[in-house]
């Protein structure tokens, strides 16, 4: 329960930099006729689909978690016989990759003139996709404690997939607040 609370809390954060990003929106609309043409629309949908396919590997991963199948019992390749750190460590890669992706999409921005202090635009931007970055940052730490919990476990049990669902549970919110930022930023120019 008090990690719901904390979701919502975090929710709630989120909710302010919309705010943000609206208010400033609607006080100087003309930066965003000029600042979004930079914007790579098909790359971030390729990174976002990254990131919105690491939810489904970690919620499988959820299931053999819920199952106390911490680790694989059969093949590698065999990917119906995976335990919930094979599933972790696929959504952790994604999870990366998502955030390299971030910070190369960062570095092209930069080149092309759209700095955190270049203008509002710039600002509002960085702020928001930033600490999207930083969350899903936290939750990749999150992923490596749960695997490194369910290796250290004697036996795997309710209270290690507990907190394996409590991970998912946040990484799930961190998925759908991207979705969020990714229409309002990428899709309403």
């Amino acid at each position: 329960m008090g990690f719901i609370v904390f979701l919502a809390s975090d929710l709630m954060f989120f909710a302010a930099l919309f705010a943000m990003y609206f208010t400033i929106r609607s006080v100087v609309p003309e930066l965003w006729e000029t600042q979004t043409e930079v914007l790579d629309i098909p790359y971030a949908l390729g990174n976002t689909l990254i990131l919105v396919s690491s939810s489904f590997t970690c919620q499988l991963g959820v299931f053999a978690a819920e199952r106390f199948r911490p680790r694989r019992t059969g093949s590698l390749f065999n990917i119906a016989k995976w335990g919930m750190v094979e599933w972790f460590y696929l959504t952790f890669l994604l999870g990366a990759i998502f955030v390299s992706g971030q910070v190369m999409e960062y570095a092209t921005l930069v080149s092309e003139g759209i700095a955190i202090n270049t203008d509002g635009y710039g600002s509002v931007f960085y702020l928001t996709t930033g600490f999207h970055g930083i969350h899903v940052t936290i939750g990749l730490i999150c992923f490596l404690l749960v695997i490194g919990r369910a290796y250290g476990a004697k036996k795997f049990g309710h209270h290690e997939a507990t907190f394996a669902i409590c991970v998912s549970y946040y990484w799930h919110f961190v998925d759908v607040v991207w979705v969020g930022l990714f229409g309002v930023i990428y899709l309403l120019q």
